[in-house]
């Protein structure tokens, strides 16, 4: 079997989304933890347009962005199917895939808010939260797979963690969930999946390191 390689970060939602699809499929992979304040000389080669992570190594070859990623792995190896078989299926879970990936700049711009800027982003993540609640989890079983987990719950596991965290770091309260109970059974039911609990990210160990680098910003702002 050719080597496998994942370059991520211990905090990184986009890292995690591919560590998950690795786990699910049973493939043994080597992680290398960036810094990202420090990048790596590999990091760099490797990823040289965005200079971010993750970045699948498969056979000496790199692959960048964790939804190519994704589809990458589930070609590659094709048990436990991420996507769904039927082209309509198939197509509306890229459609909800292509929605969680437009959305992904709501943690960086709700982490880095303050004051009127805050107040913006928690608006932008209600609506999206609206979005999910009214219009993706509808007729959704358990997770959007059904019973078991596809390419859309790892899409949408931003809000499922990473939202939480930063709920705790900034004392807000976004994902109510009195109104939004679809999203909150669906994010309850995501987290009990064994292949999520059984490689949870350290939240602690997240939260203290975000929260650390919100107040460093926040002092660099108010200098």
């Amino acid at each position: 079997m050719a080597v496998v390689k994942l370059f991520g970060a211990f905090f990184s939602p986009y890292a995690y989304r591919v560590i998950w699809a690795l786990k699910l499929k049973g493939i043994p992979y080597e992680f290398i933890d960036e810094d990202l304040r420090n990048k790596s000389p590999l990091l760099l080669q490797y990823n040289p347009i965005h200079k971010q992570v993750p970045v699948l190594i498969h056979d000496g070859k790199p692959i960048c962005e964790s939804t190519v990623i994704l589809q990458y792995i589930d070609e590659i190896w094709p048990q436990i199917p991420l996507l769904p078989a039927d082209p309509y299926d198939r197509a509306v879970a890229l459609f909800w895939i292509k929605f969680a990936d437009d959305k992904g700049y709501l943690m960086l711009k709700l982490y880095r808010a303050n004051g009127e800027e805050q107040q913006a982003a928690v608006k932008e993540w209600l609506e999206m939260l609206e979005v999910m609640e009214e219009h993706a989890l509808i007729g959704v079983k358990k997770v959007f797979g059904g019973d078991k987990i596809n390419m859309v719950d790892i899409a949408f596991s931003f809000v499922a963690i990473w939202l939480g965290v930063l709920e705790d770091i900034l004392g807000l309260e976004i994902c109510e969930p009195h109104k939004f109970p679809r999203v909150s059974s669906w994010i309850q039911n995501f987290k009990s999946i064994p292949v999520i609990k059984d490689n949870f990210p350290d939240t602690d160990k997240m939260s203290t390191f975000l929260k650390h680098g919100r107040e460093m910003m926040l002092t660099s702002k108010s200098n």
